[in-house]
C-alpha cells in the first residue's frame, strides 16, 4: 500500500512538473484588477487554442448606490516565450456590455438612463508562470467603443494586474 501512494505522489509531482515546464497551460482563471470604465474586478478565464495561441474571455462588473454595469470582452491572442517562464502577448477582441444610472435630483425627481455598448479591443502584456499552478500577468488593453459614446469616451485605455490559477 505504501509502494502505490509513492508512486500516485511520484506520477502527480510528475504531472505537475511536466505542466508547469511547457509554460501556457490548457485553463486558468483568476481575477483580472483594471480600472477602465469603473469596473475593478473582473473575473478572467484563458484557454489554450494551439501551442502559442489562446482566447482570453473576462467579465466585469460594477453594482455602486446610482450606478450599475456589466462588460464582457473576449479577446484572441498570440503568444510568445520570453524565458525562465516569461510569457508576452498580444491579441485583438470585442466585448459589449450594459449600464443603468438611477439618480434621485430631489424634490420627487428621477433622472434615469440606461443603454448597451459595443467596442473593439487590442491587448498587450507580459505574464510570469510560475512552477506550481499559479500565473501574474500586467496588462494593457485599448479598447475603441463603437457603439453607445454616452457611456464612455469613444477611447478607453485599461491598464491592468492579476492572477490566475492554471489547470
Amino acid at each position: 500500500m505504501r509502494k502505490l501512494i509513492l508512486i500516485g505522489i511520484v506520477a502527480l509531482t510528475g504531472v505537475l512538473s511536466a505542466q508547469a515546464q511547457e509554460g501556457i497551460s490548457k485553463n486558468a482563471i483568476g481575477l483580472r484588477f483594471g480600472h477602465n470604465d469603473g469596473m475593478g474586478a473582473e473575473v478572467s478565464y484563458q484557454r489554450l487554442l494551439s501551442d502559442d495561441n489562446r482566447l482570453e474571455i473576462d467579465l466585469g462588473w460594477r453594482n455602486a448606490n446610482h450606478y450599475d454595469a456589466i462588460k464582457a470582452t473576449g479577446v484572441y491572442q498570440w503568444v510568445w516565450n520570453i524565458e525562465g517562464g516569461f510569457h508576452w502577448y498580444a491579441g485583438v477582441g470585442a466585448g459589449l456590455g450594459s449600464w443603468s444610472y438611477d439618480y434621485y435630483v430631489g424634490n420627487g425627481n428621477r433622472y434615469k438612463e440606461n443603454d448597451l455598448f459595443l467596442f473593439a479591443a487590442g491587448q498587450i502584456g507580459v505574464e510570469y508562470n510560475f512552477d506550481f499552478p499559479l500565473q501574474v500577468f500586467a496588462d494593457f488593453r485599448p479598447e475603441l467603443y463603437l457603439i453607445n459614446n454616452d457611456y464612455h469616451d469613444s477611447f478607453g485605455p485599461d491598464f491592468a494586474v492579476g492572477a490566475r490559477f492554471k489547470f
